[in-house]
């Protein structure tokens, strides 16, 4: 590694640090958050006893698992513009997210929901609780110890997918490292860097979520 090089790296991690905490991150926080409304809408929509009700979120849930996240970006920057629809670079990414999130975990929040006996609602029901009540009080807090696992393992991976948003046009994290590199063609050194920043964020998270899952665990234990 000569000089040049190590000088290209130094003077970027400015920038990339900056397009991290400016972009990628908020990008992915805003996403999940958003993601997680919808899911839980979602699931409970899929849990529905109503048929057609059941059966739309259903349908929701198998197109967006069985398309490509990259092409879910395209139609909503590039091809809804020709329905008259527009979107900026940022928030389009993220309602492309929201959406991809939304459908994998609500999958992971209905099965968590199914997992509390049915005797708790049963007894809720005893004691008078109407259906908002009974899952904001009983069920999704014990919902939540099953969940918490695989939702993390969504948010570290939407991390690293909001790489793809620079395909759209978003300054977040890989496309500055590609505009740094593009004058010297280093991008090895570059998206190295890159990496490094990806990777950091996502230890944070996954520190977080063991963390987290040790408070639950003492929680049950006690």
């Amino acid at each position: 590694m000569n000089d040049q090089t190590v000088s290209l790296i130094l003077d970027s991690l400015g920038p990339l640090l900056r397009a991290t905490v400016t972009s990628t991150i908020p990008l992915t926080l805003i996403s999940f958050v958003l993601g997680l409304v919808l899911a839980l809408g979602v699931a409970l929509m899929r849990l529905s006893s109503v048929r057609v009700v059941s059966s739309l979120a259903r349908l929701y849930i198998s197109v967006i698992r069985g398309t490509p996240l990259l092409l879910q970006l395209f139609i909503i920057f590039y091809g809804l513009p020709s329905m008259g629809v527009r979107f900026d670079p940022f928030p389009a990414a993220v309602l492309a997210f929201t959406l991809n999130v939304g459908g994998y975990a609500a999958e992971v929040i209905r099965s968590a929901i199914l997992s509390v006996p049915k005797g708790q609602w049963e007894a809720a029901s005893t004691v008078g609780m109407g259906y908002v009540t009974t899952l904001r009080r009983v069920v999704l807090p014990q919902a939540a110890r099953t969940a918490i696992p695989p939702l993390s393992n969504t948010l570290i991976s939407l991390v690293k997918d909001t790489s793809l948003a620079s395909t759209i046009q978003v300054t977040e994290l890989l496309r500055v490292a590609q505009e740094a590199a593009a004058p010297t063609f280093q991008f090895f050194a570059l998206y190295g860097v890159a990496a490094v920043y990806y990777w950091v964020v996502c230890l944070v998270l996954s520190f977080g979520q063991s963390r987290l899952e040790e408070r639950q665990n003492r929680y049950v234990a006690a």
